[in-house]
């Protein structure tokens, strides 16, 4: 019902509300004519409606309020105007001594609006012109030397004054809001562009990592041994193959998610620890010995988790077949109940690149790390070789999906 009733209250434009306060204020105004039961009749000098030759002026207040307030959205300044002529034209009507409070209602709309929704020129523009006409209209009366509601139009400019406050503070939150949401959209597609680079570098270096390696090791003995050669090159295939689909799949899903941003994109499932023994046989027909070890349970984790430790694990590889110069590699999967702890090891020559000094593969494995909350760590080893640790924590996972 609060929903309702909220959704209802936007729905009704600033000029809705300006002809209603219009409306409930020469309600009132004819209200007070009136001698209710219990009041004195020395309270009462008026008549009980508008006299004959003050209705012209009444139609008038009429015409400007309605027109000022058909035009209040889209030519602010122009309806305040129609509005404040409405509201002099209704204190005429009334035989009023001052610009009352009722009377003036649609105009401290107008100022609500114009403070929320316009630049500041326009906001001292529209407060000097209601000033004038709260301002001007007793000093024209005094000058003339009829008497005037001093303190009614106190009261009158200070509705007015506090009209503005309130539009400007409705303003400032909604400024505030959109450049929330702004910086919210903008970290949102920061990080989904991280994202993607990082599936890109683990899928392609990986493969190609390991084309660059069978490719030269077909080259080197495509005459001395033409069957090695041809084994090497259906590594190759293989390896490009699996890439190609693997960017086919990525690149369908993005296209969907642009055409259809509420609907889920068909994606293969995501690797995880599973997928390891593959990997591990993968690089090993590479020419890199995988030895691949696990402890612990084997309960399902959940998907970034298990995807997280999948890329770590291939990037550590990649590194090796590339760089390491090694022959050989240790990967060691611990599966805890409240974590995932991997560590590669190798024993090849450390490189620059291993470092990370001109690639992104460890940078975009710590990145992966710190979005789960978890800790990484990758240096030489003392004996020579290179080490890659990282350590998932399962729980913390659940809770930020």
């Amino acid at each position: 019902m609060l929903a309702n009733s909220t959704s209802l209250l936007k729905r009704v434009p600033p000029g809705g509300w300006a002809a209603l306060a219009w409306a409930a204020g020469v309600a009132y105004s004819f209200v007070v004519l009136v001698r209710l039961p219990g009041e004195s009749r020395e309270d009462y000098y008026r008549g009980v409606f508008i006299a004959p030759s003050n209705r012209i002026s009444f139609v008038l207040c009429a015409v400007f309020a309605l027109a000022g307030s058909a035009l209040l959205r889209r030519r602010a300044l122009t309806g305040l105007g129609l509005l404040l002529g409405g509201a002099l034209f209704g204190v005429t009507a009334m035989h009023s001594t001052t610009l009352d409070i009722p009377l003036a209602l649609p105009v401290d709309v107008a100022l609500w609006y114009v403070a929320a929704s316009r630049p500041r020129r326009d906001v001292l523009i529209a407060a000097a012109m209601a000033a004038g006409l709260i301002i001007g209209y007793p000093i024209v009366r005094v000058s003339i030397g009829w008497v005037t509601g001093t303190s009614a139009e106190l009261a009158t400019a200070l509705s007015a004054v506090v009209a503005l406050l309130l539009g400007n503070s409705a303003g400032e939150s909604r400024r505030h809001a959109t450049a929330l949401s702004e910086h919210a959209a903008a970290r949102a597609v920061e990080g989904e562009r991280l994202r993607i680079a990082r599936e890109l570098h683990d899928m392609v270096a990986h493969s190609i990592g390991i084309v660059a390696l069978q490719a030269g090791a077909a080259r080197r003995v495509f005459t001395t041994q033409p069957e090695l050669a041809r084994e090497a090159l259906g590594q190759v295939e293989t390896a490009s193959r699996e890439t190609l689909s693997g960017l086919r799949r990525m690149l369908v899903a993005l296209r969907a998610a642009e055409d259809s941003p509420d609907a889920a994109a068909p994606l293969a499932p995501a690797a995880g620890l599973a997928d390891l023994d593959r990997l591990a046989a993968a690089t090993t027909a590479a020419g890199v010995h995988v030895e691949l070890r696990r402890s612990g349970g084997s309960r399902p984790l959940p998907t970034e988790v298990g995807l997280a430790a999948y890329r770590i694990v291939q990037e550590a590889l990649t590194n090796v077949v590339r760089h390491a110069g090694a022959r050989s590699c240790q990967v060691t999967v611990d599966q805890g109940e409240n974590h995932v702890s991997i560590e590669i090891l190798d024993g090849g020559g450390l490189r620059g690149t291993q470092l990370g000094g001109a690639g992104f593969g460890l940078l975009g494995m710590e990145e992966r790390v710190a979005l789960l909350h978890g800790e990484f760590a990758a240096g030489p080893r003392p004996g020579g070789g290179f080490r890659v640790a990282a350590t998932l924590p399962v729980d913390l996972a659940v809770g930020a999906r």
